[in-house]
């Protein structure tokens, strides 16, 4: 049988579709990272000895680290939870962009609506004093 001029227009879209998934669809999500540990070392907090990680830990339930690159080949490394926020255990997300060595608090949000920095700068500042 011979291809016809149908059929060989049905492949080509097909194709398109098929490039733009593998470079632009979802990744696999990566929780082990020499980015993420270098995060987890770290303090937020002047004058504290706890480290990022064990702060969070011990603040909020069902934590998770995970590492991704954005579009424009930022790196990222998110922590995700539930903690206790105005007295109700709420979804956390506190990002965090690292470069090279050196990192900057990124975006928090709170129950999936982002925070501005000053609420930020407020939350980890609770986060730190946790009796």
């Amino acid at each position: 049988m011979k291809p016809t001029k149908r059929n060989i227009l049905w492949i080509v879209p097909i194709l398109i579709i098929a490039i733009f998934y593998y470079f632009y669809g979802p990744k696999d999500t990566i929780h082990e990272n020499e980015h993420i540990n270098l995060i987890k070392k770290q303090t937020l907090v002047e004058n504290s000895n706890l480290t990022i990680e064990e702060a969070f830990n011990s603040y909020c339930s069902k934590e998770e680290w995970v590492y991704f690159e954005t579009q424009k080949r930022q790196k990222v490394v998110e922590f995700k939870g539930e903690c206790p926020v105005e007295d109700k255990v709420q979804p956390v997300n506190l990002q965090f962009l690292v470069e090279e060595d050196e990192f900057v608090i990124g975006v928090l949000l709170l129950n999936h609506v982002q925070q501005t920095e000053e609420e930020r700068e407020t939350y980890i500042q609770t986060v730190y004093n946790q009796e």
